[in-house]
């Protein structure tokens, strides 16, 4: 099978994959949200930055480096193995220690049994870590998507079940837990790989030495995506957590959904001709602009139908977390240009560069935030819309130096995209309040109209633009 046939054939099954796991756990994420009370969900998401550090730590880059090397032994995999499961029990047993501290510091006394029944997740996690790198190392997306689908569905319909029955803030915690477990029995499944009883030393130190640097500007990163968690949650109330929260998670899924199928494939591709400068420039300029191309256009509609989508999917109640989403959306259609950018370097294996960006973003991050707090929530909103545009700039400077794509080109490749999306979306909001509005169609109805009206406007400039991603399209989906 050719590089091209396998990643067109990886890119399928992972759209699959990804988007049906999405869509169920949308749909878990609306009836949850229509019972509980923001609040719940703030109590959760002030978890997040104890969560994203654990699991940063417990995987230590390991996985990754799996994923970018060659000529792997068993030895290499079972290492790593009883590394994530040992590094899985400290971790907790730190978490169970710091709870009554993070307890204080949210002035949540609820967060101590929370925190120590939660974090247990992190050793159930490490039963499966190895296995799904090596499906992600041999982009069987398939089995993965086989895998996924029960563990959210089960773990969701158990979820609802719980919250339904007033068990609030634990039907979260239960549902995670759930979910966990039964990702873990199907990757033993699926994947057909059981560790031997060996650690090799030498084993440990190939991929730490890549892992560790990852593992210290992942940490960096989960800091500051989650510093706003941690000042709205001490400074404001769980009420206003929980909007920003369920603003920040919904603003998320469209950038996550499309970036995560395309990082899966993409990475141990960008692996197979990171000796291929010339080769590695063209597939990423064509990925990217595919990515925009999609992402760019549904963040501007949610922006504009906001305040419909709320109130049909979550109630009146959640209306408002709008304007945060709002300001949310916009900054998250720099994510994937950012994201991408630091894929150049892993594929490299200059950890030691993602290192040393990580630290310059989030050095100039803790300084923006410090003046941005006292212009309270929104504030620290335009902060990141601002410096989302800041980080991928950094980011483009290094990563062009590698492979001689320079921001000056990179801009020039992608602002025709970015403006058939805003041609779209100023046509659009116009129609949408001086004709869609007035019609009274219900949210439902605007929603579907008005989206309709952008997706053939989008359509039609891109058409009129002659932007390259729809002739990609044409040619890897629809063979024409």
């Amino acid at each position: 099978m050719t590089l091209q046939t396998k990643t067109i054939t990886s890119l399928f099954w992972a759209f699959i994959q990804q988007f049906s796991v999405q869509l169920i756990s949308f749909c878990i994420t609306i009836g949850l949200a229509r019972i509980l009370m923001p609040a719940e969900f703030g109590l959760i998401a002030m978890l997040t930055i104890l969560v994203g550090i654990g699991s940063t730590l417990l995987d230590s880059g390991l996985a990754s480096s799996l994923i970018r090397s060659t000529d792997l032994t068993e030895r290499d995999f079972s290492t790593v193995f009883f590394f994530n499961l040992g590094g899985s029990i400290i971790i907790y047993w730190i978490c169970y220690f710091l709870a009554p501290l993070i307890s204080r510091l949210y002035h949540q006394p609820l967060l101590i049994s929370i925190i120590r029944v939660y974090t247990l997740d992190f050793i159930i996690n490490a039963f499966f870590s190895v296995q799904n790198a090596r499906l992600v190392k041999d982009m069987n997306f398939k089995a993965q998507m086989m895998i996924q689908i029960p563990a959210v569905l089960i773990g969701g319909l158990l979820g609802i079940f719980l919250a339904f029955h007033g068990y609030g803030v634990w039907s979260l915690v239960w549902l995670a837990l759930a979910q966990s477990f039964l990702s873990t029995v199907m990757h033993w499944f699926y994947s057909g790989w059981v560790p031997s009883l060996v650690f090799d030393k030498q084993c440990f130190k190939r991929h730490f030495g890549f892992g560790y640097k990852m593992t210290l500007s992942g940490l960096l990163d989960i800091l500051y995506r989650n510093i706003y968690v941690v000042i709205i949650g001490s400074y404001y109330s769980v009420t206003q957590l929980g909007f920003y929260n369920r603003a920040e998670s919904f603003s998320q899924l469209p950038v996550n959904n499309i970036s995560m199928v395309i990082h899966r494939v993409t990475y141990p591709m960008f692996s197979e001709i990171s000796d291929d400068d010339e080769k590695l420039k063209r597939v990423y300029r064509r990925i990217m602009q595919q990515v925009i191309f999609w992402v760019a256009p549904i963040l501007i509609i949610m922006i504009i139908l906001a305040e419909p989508l709320f109130t049909f999917l979550l109630t009146d109640k959640w209306l408002p977390a709008v304007p945060y989403f709002q300001i949310l959306c916009l900054a998250g259609i720099m994510y994937p240009l950012n994201a991408y950018n630091l894929n150049v370097l892993k594929v490299k294996g200059r950890s030691d560069l993602v290192l040393r960006l990580e630290t310059i973003k989030k050095f100039i991050c803790l300084i923006g935030i410090f003046c941005a707090t006292f212009f309270g929530i929104y504030g620290l909103l335009y902060f990141q819309l601002i410096f989302s545009v800041v980080a991928y700039y950094i980011n483009s400077t290094y990563s062009s130096t590698l492979i001689g794509y320079p921001v000056r080109e990179q801009f020039l490749d992608l602002w025709p995209i970015f403006a058939a999306a805003m041609i779209g979306g100023v046509i659009t909001y116009v129609i949408d309040n001086l004709i869609v509005v007035p019609l009274s169609l219900g949210n439902l109805g605007r929603i579907i109209t008005s989206g309709f009206i952008y997706c053939v406007v989008y359509l039609c400039t891109g058409l009129l633009f002659k932007l390259i991603p729809i002739n990609d399209f044409k040619i890897l989906i629809l063979k024409k």
